[in-house]
């Protein structure tokens, strides 16, 4: 079935959006929130992605 997307209910500072993308990507959490920062100072638009994406990512079922 391939692997999905989920909000990470373990790894999380706000909603869990950058750890359940390291999950999926299998790399640390901690690169992608430095990229989410960095894509907020330089081009504007990480806070929107970031809501953007705390609503659209599902949660992990139990």
């Amino acid at each position: 079935m391939g692997k999905k997307l989920y909000l990470s209910r373990t790894d999380k500072k706000l909603a869990g959006v950058c750890g359940g993308i390291g999950e999926y990507l299998e790399i640390d959490s901690t690169i992608i929130r430095l990229l989410w920062v960095v894509s907020f100072f330089m081009i504007g638009l990480g806070i929107f992605a970031y809501i953007v994406a705390a609503f659209i990512i599902p949660h992990r079922p139990e």
